[in-house]
């Protein structure tokens, strides 16, 4: 057996173990997680290549992006050293190797969300690209002059420009939610705005600005009583909770790797079958038709029909073993105990700062691993400059949110983002305390 047919047999086997220890991860005891919330001990940087190589390094960012631990390193490395072919496009043993490490990960991706069928993922870029998908190829087949598209002010750019346009090419209305300035979405709110003309809503489960969870199983209850459609932007949830679409009640749900420990450039879209079946293609090209003649083509089947050209085979397969560093090598129950305990101190340590504004609720748990904030008087992007000077990297700006800034009413529509991860601890957000005593001073 060959090197890279025996890496494939050996994926087989990690799969059967995930199985096993992600059921016994479900069963932690609370004196594991106890163990987890001891935010001053640390065992996770080791894992990180670049938190390891750079001990002094404060990384507050991974809303943006999260580090990559060695084991998806490693997993694309061994892609390209073993396994490196064009997949799904020879019959040669490195293709179909390389088209097989594709249909594990997909398996992988499947498992991770509570999908029914691994054939319900179709493997994209990134989530913009997911959604946009679903924008353009999906509502189409739906939308009609008058309908209405339902979305919260909370989105990402990436889930409203979409829609924008969506509602423009159909003759259709976009219509919003309005959480409270603390991110809850009312019933009462809810109720008015989802009404007998929405035919989709389309909303994240956690917002990348105020950090709050959104109540998805709510808005799918609504617009499913209206015969409508839920599509679910989970680019901040997964890093940090588990997802199942079913439980959710979702009819569409995209994330992108990178966000979820893997690599740039690979994002998911889950759509129930049937749905992604009756939608046409958003991109042509090779790998997905069935036949083509000169004046007309067959499409692929679900999901070769959304996966036109060359994918990042190395990528995708090293999302597989991002999620099942994630799953079962860390485990859900210490991602949340670790991330609530260094919300709950981060913020306990900001409020006593008399010049820091915290921006959304002023409640820990209320938080999801995203801080925003402003410093009286100092523009957020000097904040983060002098902070970077201190090797503290947070992030500054308008986060791809600049409707939701409007309406909070955020000064100069730009925040300070602290965004916290299971491998920070308690030194990295004492450091960063540290640094807006420093900034503040800096200015006064």
């Amino acid at each position: 057996m060959s090197a890279s047919a025996n890496n494939a047999e050996l994926d087989r086997t990690a799969c059967a173990v995930a199985d096993a220890a992600h059921a016994a991860q479900t069963s932690a005891t609370a004196g594991d997680i106890v163990c987890a919330a001891n935010i001053a001990e640390n065992p996770y940087k080791r894992d990180f290549p670049l938190l390891a190589n750079h001990p002094d390094l404060v990384f507050l960012d991974s809303a943006a992006t999260a580090q990559r631990p060695a084991a998806v390193l490693d997993a694309q490395r061994r892609f390209y050293e073993e396994m490196n072919a064009n997949a799904l496009r020879g019959l040669y043993r490195l293709s179909v190797e390389a088209t097989e490490a594709i249909e594990i990960a997909r398996q992988r991706v499947a498992k991770f969300i509570g999908a029914p069928d691994a054939h319900d993922i179709v493997l994209t870029r990134n989530a913009s690209e997911s959604l946009n998908i679903v924008a353009k190829a999906f509502a189409p087949t739906v939308l009609k002059p008058g309908d209405e598209v339902c979305i919260t002010i909370m989105e990402h750019h990436s889930n409203l420009i979409p829609w924008q346009q969506a509602c423009r090419a159909a003759g259709a209305k976009l219509v919003y939610l309005y959480p409270t300035k603390t991110g809850e979405l009312t019933d009462a709110e809810i109720a008015e705005k989802i009404g007998p003309r929405t035919k989709i809503v389309a909303c994240t489960q956690v917002s990348n600005v105020l950090g709050c969870r959104v109540p998805v199983e709510k808005l799918a209850a609504a617009v499913h009583a209206r015969g409508g459609y839920l599509v679910v932007d989970a680019a901040q949830s997964v890093p940090h909770m588990p997802v199942d679409v079913r439980e959710l009640g979702a009819d569409f749900l995209a994330f992108s790797a990178h966000k979820a420990l893997g690599p740039m450039g690979v994002g998911v879209l889950w759509g129930r079958l049937e749905l992604l079946g009756a939608m046409p293609p958003f991109l042509t090209g090779g790998e997905m038709i069935d036949s083509v003649t000169e004046q007309d083509a067959v499409w692929a089947p679900v999901p070769e029909k959304f996966e036109a050209g060359t994918q990042d085979a190395a990528g995708i397969y090293a999302t597989g073993a991002a999620l099942d560093y994630l799953v079962n090598q860390v485990g859900y129950d210490t991602v949340q105990a670790r991330e609530q305990a260094l919300v709950h101190y981060a913020m306990s340590r900001m409020v006593e700062l008399p010049y820091v504004e915290i921006i959304g609720s002023i409640y820990w748990d209320r938080h999801h691993g995203v801080i925003s904030f402003n410093v009286r008087g100092v523009h957020p992007h000097d904040v983060a400059s002098i902070l970077d000077m201190q090797g503290v990297c947070i992030r500054a700006g308008h986060h791809c949110a600049q409707p939701l800034l409007t309406w909070l009413g955020v000064e100069n529509l730009a925040c300070c983002r602290a965004s916290l991860a299971f491998y920070n601890d308690k030194h990295d957000v004492d450091a960063f305390i540290d640094g807006l005593e420093s900034v503040y001073r800096t200015f006064n």
